[in-house]
């Protein structure tokens, strides 16, 4: 869910949940139950509902009460780092994708870092309070973490990202960020084609986000967005999306900019969990084509 220092990765569909909402207008002793027999199992159902659909306006609408429902479930049920990360994946991807007022998107990044920080906690100990370890203990604790720990890394990783954007008017939140690149390379390590080379997508976000002059490394950033290409088959389209609008434009390549977003919109969308990942990029890269002219 990709997505990054930008407002991306796109979300949701889950009509086939809404049994789960109406056996909970039982009486709450029964809700709870049902919640603590089935939460985690609604929350992996339900973000795999939600990337698949291509309904970007019913997904925006409708996501808010999934998220109220979500709050529900990790009431009755606080410890369950599953239904804990899927939360954390859900909002994250909810607020990056469609919400576009500062103050909002601050409350749900908190949110969603929050989320995926105890569910990491839950996992493992020395996980707790990784943001107020000193770096170099912060190194430590990640650089031992293993392929068992890799999609609460990962998540904590992705939720962090939005977290520092959302927050980017404190320069105290912006200097985190390379504890997100540390956590991302790390992932990279373990397994690069985890999330279909997902790590790669935020390594070449944060490469190409300033000039050279200013310390980016737009060519470390090529070499990330082509590697998470290969990787996804060329499927997920936000990359080359991505790799258009801050790579291309960063370095005044307009054959490429035009090449990539063209090959976007020619794409087919479907794809498991990245249907809507796709048709989010396929509207995007029709806005960032259309300004091409003026860009360039």
């Amino acid at each position: 869910m990709l997505t990054t220092f930008y407002k991306k990765l796109p979300l949701t569909k889950p009509h086939r949940h809404m049994l789960f909402v109406t056996i909970c207008v039982c009486s709450l002793a029964g809700c709870v139950t049902v919640a603590s027999n089935i939460g985690a199992r609604v929350g992996g159902n339900l973000s795999k509902s939600i990337l698949n659909s291509n309904d970007l306006e019913t997904i925006k609408a409708g996501t808010p009460a999934y998220l109220i429902l979500l709050d529900s479930l990790i009431q009755a049920e606080p410890e369950s780092s599953q239904l804990l990360i899927s939360a954390a994946k859900i909002t994250n991807a909810y607020a990056g994708a469609f919400v576009e007022e500062p103050a909002r998107a601050k409350i749900l990044s908190d949110k969603s870092l929050d989320f995926a920080s105890r569910a990491a906690c839950i996992h493992k100990a020395y996980f707790c309070s990784l943001n107020k370890k000193s770096f170099n203990e912060f190194k430590l604790l990640v650089s031992n973490t293993n392929k068992k720990d890799l999609d609460f890394l990962y998540t904590l990783g992705s939720s962090w990202a939005s977290w520092i954007q959302a927050h980017s008017d404190d320069w105290n939140s912006i200097a985190q960020m390379a504890r997100v690149q540390f956590i991302m390379e790390k992932v990279v390590e373990i397994d690069e084609f985890h999330d279909d080379g997902g790590a790669h997508l935020y390594l070449g976000t944060l490469a190409s986000l300033l000039p050279p002059a200013l310390g980016g490394k737009p060519e470390v950033g090529k070499k990330h967005f082509g590697r998470a290409i290969e990787i996804s088959k060329g499927k997920n389209l936000l990359v080359k999306t991505m790799y258009a609008e801050l790579y291309a434009r960063l370095v005044f390549d307009q054959d490429l900019h035009d090449r990539l977003l063209k090959e976007v919109l020619t794409s087919d969308p479907i794809a498991p969990n990245l249907t809507l990942i796709n048709t989010f990029a396929q509207k995007k890269a029709k806005s960032l084509l259309a300004e091409s002219p003026d860009f360039f």
